[in-house]
């Protein structure tokens, strides 16, 4: 099991998630999924790149910056 952090730009902002998976093609399946539930309507994605992978070990984690 891995944890992948994907990077998806939306039509009008940049959202970030991080999922467990056991594949990178599961990690992408799991994004669709999580998008619908999280917005009210589907959300148009213009683009989805996997910034990270990492084995899913106790205390793995990532840091997400902003810039606020």
């Amino acid at each position: 099991m891995f944890l992948y952090k994907i990077e998806i730009a939306l039509e009008l902002q940049t959202v970030y998630l991080i999922v467990a998976a056991e594949s990178d093609e599961k990690a992408f399946d799991h994004m669709e999924s999580h998008l619908v539930r999280h917005f009210i309507h589907n959300p148009v994605v213009k683009e989805a790149v996997l910034v990270e992978k990492r084995r899913l070990d106790k205390g793995a984690g990532y840091i997400i910056e902003t810039n606020a």
